[in-house]
């Protein structure tokens, strides 16, 4: 494989400046409008959007690109309204998820900044309101992901005709949202039931939980949601989930990788924040199926643990890497990333749609936060 990263064309780069741009406007402008009509229920209510504008100042934008440049493969025009209305949808849904996966793991950040629920609860201080500050900042933060959930489907309808009822791009939408509740649910279950189940099996389960949470919905579904809008027919958007699937495998294996051996200055987590998080990833699957039965002891009793210490963290890292677990899901990576390479380089698109999925896998799979 290439070690070199791919460079866009001046062209291509200038036209996915431009979609970035026009996404962050639409989204703003969405946001405000919705901001105007809560405001009309109550102005204490416009907290809610004020939550989801800052999340979503931040982020890759890689789903909402790679919806773009599905569209683009396709046949789509670029600087067209649809592709910019998919995206604002894609990156609502997005933010949804986090906020309710932050709640769920109990992570106090995210993206360098307190995780939402963590900012309802630090409003509910400075105020000095009655009751409990935790509490409430879990209840505003999940109303604060139902309204994203809902201003992400009210996004999408507003494609046009090309996202209505019976088309494939509404078909792809549902199914997304259902497949990440669906692995959400599985993680969770994981988390309680994993220590009871076979070692031998843990990276299996481990890779159906990728897959469903997380792999799909960030690839496979908004590359396919952008080739759908534009007309696409069941041959390229068979070829866009084959190239797309093991690359959402790689960009989640190497995000599991950074939630334990990351930097925090470039990840905006704790270091280690996995394991305090009790994540049973690929990473902490390798780990179980290859360990000595000890280890295993230690792991299952530590993992998940909110008041690991930082001595603690580095003998589950060591653990880790001693196992060979580390070296398994770096070749994991390696071979997802050869493999959505090689499928790329057989899709049926012109060059410059190429040369910037290219540049998306790149940065999906290469980088460290």
């Amino acid at each position: 494989m290439d070690q070199l990263r791919p460079t866009l064309a001046p062209s291509t780069a200038a036209e996915q400046t431009a979609y970035r741009q026009d996404l962050t406007d639409g989204l703003a402008g969405f946001l405000d409008s919705k901001r105007v009509a809560l405001h009309e229920v109550a102005p204490e209510a416009g907290t809610l959007v004020d939550a989801i504008a800052d999340l979503t100042q931040g982020g890759k934008r890689m789903r909402a690109l790679l919806a773009y440049w599905g569209w683009r493969g396709a046949g789509g025009g670029a600087a067209a309204e649809q592709a910019v209305r998919a995206g604002v949808a894609l990156e609502l849904f997005q933010a949804a998820a986090l906020i309710h996966d932050d709640i769920i793991d109990r992570s106090d950040t995210r993206r360098g900044k307190p995780s939402v629920h963590r900012q309802f609860e630090g409003l509910h201080l400075r105020q000095s309101w009655s009751m409990d500050a935790e509490r409430y900042g879990v209840a505003a933060a999940l109303l604060t992901g139902d309204l994203c959930l809902s201003l992400s489907e009210e996004a999408f309808n507003s494609v046009g005709p090309e996202a209505g009822s019976g088309t494939e791009a509404r078909r792809i939408f549902d199914q997304m949202r259902t497949e990440v509740m669906a692995g959400q649910y599985l993680d969770v279950l994981e988390e309680v039931a994993g220590p009871s189940r076979p070692a031998e099996t843990a990276v299996d389960r481990a890779l159906q939980i990728l897959r469903f949470k997380s792999a799909k919905y960030s690839t496979v579904h908004p590359l396919c949601l952008g080739g759908a809008l534009a007309g696409g027919g069941p041959d390229l958007l068979q070829a866009y989930a084959q190239f797309a699937l093991p690359l959402g495998e790689a960009f989640q294996i190497r995000d599991d990788v950074l939630g334990v051996f990351g930097d925090p200055a470039a990840t905006g987590k704790p270091a280690g924040d996995d394991l305090r998080e009790g994540k049973r990833t690929v990473l902490i699957a390798h780990t179980l199926k290859t360990c000595s039965e000890a280890e295993r002891r230690f792991l299952d009793e530590h993992l998940g643990s909110s008041l690991l210490a930082d001595s603690t963290i580095e003998e589950l890292r060591a653990l880790i890497v001693r196992s060979g677990a580390l070296a398994a899901a770096e070749q994991m990576i390696e071979e997802l990333t050869a493999a959505a390479y090689q499928r790329l380089d057989g899709l049926p698109v012109d060059p410059e749609v190429g040369g910037a999925l290219r540049a998306l896998a790149d940065a999906a799979v290469r980088r460290t936060s």
